[in-house]
């Protein structure tokens, strides 16, 4: 799945690109077999589709597997140079000699003249001296000391190039000229950077945005958190909203504002700009952001956006009626209502669902709820109050059942509790009387009498 910070990353390069002139470039870095499937690959591309990358715009898919022999000649080469050298050692060689598992290596082979072979990994030959800067648009010139990053692997003993390898030499083929990428991997860019020099091309610009981090301040995690763009897309967020909410990780527009046009986004953004603290990705703000756009659409837009959850897609389970049953017509009806009140998409079924079922769903909780003692006695005033009414419409039958709660000395809200139940079975939902004026008399006055008689 396409994680919420890879998603914030692209769209950061994204805006880089179209300020500058320049291209994104999609790379599928794919010689890992284990974590490889054409699916994947498309969920990738179709999640930047959906947040306003879309296939045809940029350059790519390009893959890292079609580009091994660059990176065999690359490996070659550092070889040849004395830039890298072969070491048969194994991990637990290294602990062994260390006393410890937490050291790196300790440059044990550099001057075995060993050469390629089973079980000998191709080590990159660090500078004893000196340190490493990285000149970083957010965080400045971070500095790594030489003596302190170990002669790290770059290519496995069956010669296929490990990541800092093939990433760097994939940059430097796709002519790369600014990374823009989570902070994770600031560690790696000192590796890499020595991997640029030593292959005679000068580095990117480097850009490490801030980690995202929930509400327990810990770095997002697949397996604890829900981090799957495509979750988001599929509950109901819209593109715009959480296009909106991501460029907040770590930065903000100009002014007192934060929901603003994309093209405020594209105009203003800045990597320099970029807080390097770490962004703390809320779900209940972004549910927020949501609400607003929802509630910015035309009315028009928004029954056109709610259609997915209203049939149901390949990844969006269908609504619980019978697709004959559903009325167009009644729901553009109340979807100004449902408009106001939601905050995803998918919610728009819950509030609907009572006008396309053939009986209201039975939510025990709803129920127990509003059917308290007085409940069959209101049930029974309303439904005779209901059913003399000439005019079917939400007027008459708010004054009808506010009558009815007079009579017994009752505020409207706890008259319609057991009337929405019985009607829609939720204790929430859209007004009740705009509710029922779309179910009808006749549905309604029968789903009255069901409910009355399951309280005996």
């Amino acid at each position: 799945m396409f994680h919420v910070g890879g998603a914030r990353s692209a769209l950061q390069n994204w805006i880089v690109a179209q300020q500058t002139g320049g291209a994104f470039v999609l790379r599928i870095e794919d010689t890992d077999a284990a974590r490889n499937r054409p699916e994947w690959t498309e969920g990738i591309i179709s999640a930047l589709d959906w947040i306003g990358i879309e296939r045809g715009t940029y350059e790519g898919p390009y893959f890292q597997s079609s580009y091994a022999s660059e990176h065999t000649a690359a490996a070659t080469r550092l070889y040849g140079e004395g830039r890298a050298y072969y070491c048969d050692c194994t991990r637990d060689d290294v602990t062994a000699r260390r006393g410890n598992t937490h050291t790196g290596y300790d440059g044990f082979c550099r001057e075995r003249g060993l050469g390629p072979g089973e079980g000998r990994a191709l080590r990159f030959r660090t500078p004893d001296e000196g340190a490493t800067v990285v000149a970083d648009l957010v965080r400045g010139e971070p500095t790594f000391e030489n003596k302190l990053i170990e002669d790290f692997i770059i290519a496995r003993s069956d010669g296929t190039a490990v990541f800092l390898l093939a990433n760097v030499v994939d940059d430097m083929t796709m002519g790369i000229t600014h990374v823009i990428r989570a902070e994770e991997h600031l560690p790696n860019t000192p590796k890499q950077q020595l991997l640029w020099e030593a292959l005679g091309v000068k580095p990117p610009v480097w850009a490490h945005v801030p980690v995202i981090v929930n509400e327990k301040r810990q770095k997002l995690s697949k397996r604890r958190d829900k981090v799957a763009l495509e979750s988001y897309r599929d509950e109901g967020y819209l593109a715009a909203a959480m296009r909106n909410y991501l460029l907040l990780l770590g930065w903000a527009p100009s002014g007192d504002r934060e929901i603003v046009p994309w093209q405020v986004i594209e105009d203003e953004f800045r990597l320099e700009d970029v807080n390097h603290s770490p962004a703390f990705f809320d779900v209940k703000k972004l549910r927020a952001f949501n609400g607003e756009y929802i509630r910015a659409l035309s009315a028009e837009d928004f029954a056109a956006v709610c259609a997915p959850w209203l049939g149901g897609t390949a990844t969006i389970p269908a609504p619980p009626w019978d697709p004959a049953k559903f009325d167009s017509e009644v729901f553009a009806a109340v979807a100004p209502l449902a408009q106001t009140r939601i905050a995803v998409l998918s919610e728009i079924v819950d509030y609907v669902d009572f006008l396309f079922l053939d009986e209201p769903v039975a939510d025990e909780q709803s129920w127990n709820k509003a059917m308290k003692e007085g409940a069959a006695e209101i049930l029974d005033a309303a439904a005779a109050a209901f059913g003399a009414l000439e005019q079917w419409t939400a007027e008459p039958l708010k004054a009808a059942l506010e009558r009815v709660g007079e009579e017994r000395g009752l505020k409207l809200g706890k008259t319609q509790a057991p009337v929405r139940v019985a009607a829609t079975g939720r204790t929430v939902g859209l007004p009740l009387f705009e509710s029922l004026e779309m179910l009808g008399r006749e549905r309604t006055l029968s789903r009255l009498a069901t409910a009355r008689a399951k309280l005996g």
